[in-house]
């Protein structure tokens, strides 16, 4: 029985909750809420519309799409705003700073959390580190490569695994960075918005160009005009090899090549989410996030679908450079000035880039050290009101490895962290739209005369008389303060498609949690045999049939989701579509994770195992929601008293009076069909 109550505490401590929390006020937060509105939608295009325009899309148009590329960052861009659309529903509920890392927290519990925001960190460093690195190799051109042939030759590194010199003017930009963060908030959106507004002149100045100089034929070539070109053009060593540039047209390798491409142009989309980062130093957080996710998203993708397509119209597509594509078809068109217009145009997308990577990581940071979960001197916040040790840490962790690593083959772990991540918050926002409110949760036992009454008197005019007489009953078998509500004995298949009651309950927000938990799973077996037979999945009829199940259990799982009554609160902005965007959600997440190699996931492991230690020797034993909870440590190996919390809401005998009046009523006029007691 001991070690029964010890695991018991130990699941408790794991599955702990933040207390999702009021709307803020300005005045209780410890950092500087100076933010406007047109802050954070500059600070998500600055991060979002980065080396995307200038190379991913000449990449891809090349080697995968073609001039359906337009459709490829469509797809993408679909995938993007259903994880969008989850983030703006939960800055509205959780105005405060720490992004999926909160989310996750108020919903599923802490340990899953503290994996969040650890990915997070994971992430946030990752692209710091490998935007400083583009921008070194950018400016390094630009100069005539005098920077690299002089660490090449003077501070070589022939050690395994790291970069053949270290980028030492890397690091200085990360550092003077993350100084200028230090510094002050809104010193570091002025800059960013002047990156911004360079880098979307030179955007709209090459959409224009291209609509102006192109030319549609270079849409409908045909395999022979497609043939003469390579063959004709003098393509640099490397550039065409001989591969097959597929049948020309509009969609010369297919609609799979256009999908293709499109799960590389999702990536392009990643960095909207530092947004979410920013709920207490904006102004009116409610509605400013949700409208920032969304029109940044939204600008995003009219600037990608403006350049792709002027791109594929001033060049054909066969002949893009794929590793700096807009020079080229500016020289190829006669305009080869405009190459430095270019220049400046992808060093200000890096910088603001760069600055939208690092501008989350610190408050990731300071957001896990002020609940407890990391080292509490990252909390520490200076007299300009910003997370001064956070930032200056995160800013030597990203120069370190700006500094040392060669960051190709790191990348894809970014990708892990944000599509889990992103994968969270889905499935977080269904949780949370089913779960019971706390009006109605709150059930409070008053020993006043034998009486019992409920926190708020309102909430029983939101009840039928059916569902007071139900508490009512429950209450009087004494139901304690803050448990569960009770399960009735028989559960049939039409008690969970036809719940009786209206408003949710811990019975039907269970059922939710259940198939959210399904769907997951599911989604994981799909996505495993689909990325595994995908090349023979016609030719196996096991795989079809199997595919077709688990879709057709996805569906059910959905549709008993979608049977349960849903939370009656309100926010500034609610997912619409509700459980249909979320389950998309997650399921375009997790194939993506699945399709990432092998190494990757090696590497993932590792960090993980990192993570996890720093929790269960540090975090789990200073977690704040556990002193709060009342656990208290005994030392080595001790497990933990739990101690339960007070009510936020007195109750009164007035609240106790007008539920046994209300009770009463309800009996009186036969909708209950049970007696309670007094």
């Amino acid at each position: 029985m001991e070690r029964r109550g010890s695991a018991r505490a130990v699941v408790t401590r794991l599955l702990r909750r933040k207390p999702l929390e009021q709307p803020v006020r300005k005045d209780d937060s410890s950092l500087a809420r100076c933010l406007s509105t047109f802050d954070l939608v500059a600070l998500g295009v600055g991060s979002t519309l980065g080396a995307g325009a200038y190379v991913l899309a000449g990449a891809v148009a090349r080697q995968d799409a073609g001039p359906s590329i337009v459709l490829s960052f469509l797809v993408a861009a679909l995938a993007s705003v259903l994880a969008g659309l989850c983030y703006a529903e939960f800055g509205a509920r959780v105005p405060r700073t720490g992004s999926a890392y909160l989310y996750s927290y108020v919903t599923v519990g802490e340990l899953l959390a503290f994996i969040t925001g650890w990915n997070l960190i994971l992430s946030y460093v990752i692209g710091t580190s490998s935007v400083a690195r583009a921008w070194s190799a950018n400016f390094n051109d630009l100069i005539g490569g005098h920077i690299s042939a002089f660490f090449g030759q003077h501070m070589v590194m022939d050690a395994p695994g790291l970069a053949r010199y270290p980028d030492v003017f890397a690091a200085f930009i990360i550092m003077l960075l993350a100084g200028l963060l230090s510094f002050g908030v809104k010193e570091s959106a002025i800059i960013n918005k002047v990156f911004t507004c360079i880098n979307a002149l030179v955007l709209t100045f090459v959409i224009i160009a291209g609509f102006i100089k192109g030319d549609t034929s270079y849409w409908q070539l045909s395999p022979d005009d497609v043939a003469n070109l390579t063959q004709a053009m003098n393509i640099p060593a490397g550039l065409n090899a001989s591969s097959s540039f597929g049948v020309g047209g509009f969609m010369p390798y297919g609609v799979t090549g256009m999908l293709s491409g499109a799960a590389t142009c999702f990536y392009a989309f990643v960095g909207f989410d530092c947004i979410a980062t920013t709920g207490e130093e904006v102004r009116n957080p409610q509605r400013a996030i949700p409208f920032g996710i969304v029109a940044s998203l939204l600008l995003c993708f009219l600037a990608y679908f403006g350049v792709s397509a002027a791109l594929t119209l001033l060049m054909p597509y066969c002949l893009l450079d794929p590793n700096n594509p807009l020079p080229v078809a500016f020289q190829f068109v006669g305009w080869g000035p405009a190459r430095y217009a270019v220049a400046a145009g992808a060093l200000c997308a890096l910088s603001a880039s760069m600055l939208g990577s690092m501008f989350p990581l610190p408050r990731i940071m300071y957001a896990m050290a002020r609940d407890g979960l990391l080292f509490r001197y990252l909390a520490r916040v200076s007299e300009r009101r910003t997370p001064v040790a956070a930032t200056l840490s995160a800013g030597c962790l990203a120069a370190v490895m700006a500094l040392l690593f060669d960051l190709k083959d790191l990348v894809d772990m970014m990708s892990i962290g944000t599509l889990l991540a992103y994968s969270l918050v889905a499935a977080c926002v269904l949780i949370l739209r089913y779960r019971p409110d706390s009006q109605c949760r709150e059930v409070i036992v008053e020993s006043v005369s034998g009486e019992q009454a409920m926190s708020k008197s309102d909430t029983l005019m939101g009840h039928n008389c059916s569902q007071l007489l139900f508490l009512a009953t429950s209450m009087a078998h004494g139901q304690a303060a803050g448990t569960p509500d009770p399960v009735p004995p028989r559960i049939g298949c039409r008690d969970l498609l036809f719940p009786r009651s209206r408003v949710p309950t811990q019975r039907t927000a269970l059922v939710v949690n259940g198939c959210v938990g399904l769907i997951a799973v599911l989604a994981c077996v799909f996505s495993g045999v689909a990325v595994r037979e995908m090349t023979t999945v016609l030719h196996k009829p096991w795989v079809v049939a199997s595919l077709s199940l688990l879709l057709l259990a996805i569906g059910a799982a959905t549709l008993l989701i979608h049977a349960q009554p849903q939370s009656r609160a309100r926010v500034e902005f609610m997912v619409p579509c509700l459980p249909v965007l979320p389950v998309l959600s997650v399921f375009v997440n997790i194939y993506l994770m699945l399709q990432l190699s092998g190494g990757t996931w090696v590497r993932f492991s590792v960090w993980m195992l990192i993570g996890f230690l720093i929790y269960f020797s540090y975090g789990i034993r200073h977690s704040v929601e556990g002193k709060a909870a009342g656990e208290l440590s005994t030392g080595r190996g001790g497990s933990a008293v739990v101690q339960k919390p007070r009510s936020s809401f007195p109750s009164t005998p007035v609240l106790a009076r007008s539920f046994r009046s209300a009770a009463g009523a309800a009996g009186a006029r036969g909708d209950g069909g049970s007696e309670t007691r007094a």
